[in-house]
């Protein structure tokens, strides 16, 4: 089975959205420059406990909203051990991969797709760790 493992959100004034998140829910929010395409992290459960986050907790992050890609509103990601295998899973159930994977560097391989509801959901094949 392939977990969520991260939420993301589109934003059109970050400073505004940092500004309700650390004030409405305490999460710690951490900009990333423009060589990372000015992504938010949220970190909404703390990772020094024992398991790492709280059962069924999950972190995210937020980008800068783009008039040029299709369907930008709240979504999940779900972690895969085989990024293209995945893909084509995808496809094979009736959704639509949007695009070939990008390397996020240190994190892993990135795509999303639209499933057969129309729903925009990512898939992440994270970084060896090796």
């Amino acid at each position: 089975m392939d977990p969520v493992v991260h939420f993301e959100m589109p934003y059109d004034d970050r400073e505004r959205m940092v500004a309700f998140y650390k004030t409405a829910f305490g999460w710690q929010l951490e900009k990333l420059g423009p060589e990372m395409g000015s992504y938010v992290l949220a970190t909404t459960a703390v990772a020094d406990a024992k398991p790492a986050t709280p059962a069924g907790a999950i972190n995210g992050g937020f980008y800068p909203r783009n008039p040029e890609w299709p369907a930008q509103h709240p979504s999940i990601v779900i972690a895969v051990a085989d990024i293209k295998a995945s893909m084509q899973k995808v496809a094979g159930a009736g959704g639509q991969v949007l695009g070939e994977p990008m390397a996020i560097p240190g994190v892993g391989d990135y795509v999303s797709f639209f499933d057969t509801e129309g729903n925009r959901v990512s898939l992440l094949q994270p970084a060896s760790k090796a």
